[in-house]
């Protein structure tokens, strides 16, 4: 079911809502379509129309706060196995064909200040980052319903797309007048964009892409958000939600337990996708941050791949009575793995409404991607 702004807000700040949503984040891996398909699936089932999940119509600020200009892309070399590529940042990466769809970086373009400062004029302001009509139609869009969002860099994975992780951590330490300075230009360019367009148009959602954690805990910790991150989130998040922004969302896999607190100290109120195979309980997470903390995903995708029994504890689990107070977007906390059968997918689908009082899917076909 399509839902408006106003039920999605009122949803994530745990206001009055009819009933529960339920969606999926981000789709199948690579190959679940083919598995599908040979199982007896309708194309509709395998396009994920067929589960008619709700979904909000989001529509874009038309403003520009990632890379302007850039590196031309280009491929190093081709072969029936993978590809070796440079991509705008300039950094050059290997994406295996078939099964992948993120490819591995082999080398990053920033490894001192003065690579650094070479591609600088990237990420600074210029008029150009406003689109002022795609403004316009936002604001229409959203008198229609739409959720307005706009994207900043995440303050851990902008330096990683440039440095990668390793270098990363090590320049908090090594090189600090590196990363301030990286922090800074990135902070003063999406001050300036979004305080400009909210000037105009309220935002709804600011969205931010970190992926900074893995199965034992975030790369960094309190100290270091504290230090160089929270600054350039509150910096951003102060100035839109005195203007009516509402919503902050996060997103980052892996075990971001450590990093929580800090993260609600700098503005965050969403996090997703709420990885259970990497320790991320919603359930306790609700009961010891309550309304502070809303949550999109949630739901173990590895429980798909195993009998029905296993499925119907999960969903009787995370989908409990505690749970639907609000605050909670329902779905997988992943995209759907592949080894997942289109039975156990209905099945799913299926029990998920009945538990959260949804109608059986029927007539109705929809799904839009909710991972922003």
């Amino acid at each position: 079911m399509k839902w408006n702004r106003e039920e999605y807000i009122e949803l994530q700040t745990f206001g009055k809502v009819d009933r529960q949503m339920f969606v999926e984040l981000f789709g199948p891996l690579v190959g679940l379509s083919d598995e599908w398909r040979t199982q007896g699936a309708t194309e509709d089932e395998i396009n994920l129309t067929a589960f008619d999940f709700d979904y909000v119509d989001i529509v874009q600020c038309g403003g520009n706060t990632g890379i302007i200009g850039g590196a031309a892309p280009k491929i190093l070399e081709e072969t029936s196995e993978h590809i070796i590529s440079t991509d705008k940042f300039g950094k050059q990466e290997k994406l295996m064909k078939g099964y992948a769809i993120v490819p591995l970086p082999l080398e990053y373009s920033v490894k001192q200040m003065d690579d650094w400062l070479k591609i600088k004029h990237w990420f600074e302001y210029s008029d150009e980052r406003i689109d002022w009509d795609m403004v316009k139609q936002a604001k229409q869009k959203q008198k229609e319903g739409s959720l307005v969002i706009a994207w900043m860099e995440g303050g851990f994975d902008f330096p990683r797309q440039l440095m990668g992780e390793e270098r990363t951590c090590m320049c908090y330490y090594d090189s600090p007048e590196l990363m301030n300075d990286i922090m800074s230009t990135i902070s003063d360019m999406t001050f300036k964009v979004l305080d400009k367009i909210s000037d105009k148009l309220v935002i709804d959602n600011l969205c931010v892409h970190e992926d900074m954690a893995g199965k034992s805990g975030s790369l960094i910790g309190p100290n270091l958000i504290s230090q160089h991150v929270e600054p350039y989130y509150k910096k951003i998040w102060d100035m839109l939600s005195s203007k009516g922004t509402k919503l902050f969302s996060q997103d980052s896999d892996g075990n971001m337990n450590s990093v929580i607190d800090s993260f609600l100290d700098s503005g965050v109120n969403i996090m997703y996708p709420a990885e259970p195979g990497s320790g991320m309980d919603i359930v306790e997470l609700r009961k010891i941050y309550g309304e502070k903390l809303t949550f999109k995903g949630g739901i173990d995708k590895y429980v798909l791949q195993k009998d029905k029994k296993a499925i119907l504890n999960e969903l009787e689990y995370k989908l409990q009575p505690l749970m639907q107070k609000g605050g909670v977007v329902f779905g997988g906390d992943h995209r759907i793995p592949n080894g997942t059968s289109i039975e156990n997918y209905r099945y799913y689908v299926d029990t998920a409404r009945e538990i959260l009082n949804i109608p059986p899917r029927g007539k109705n076909k929809g799904w839009s991607r909710m991972a922003f």
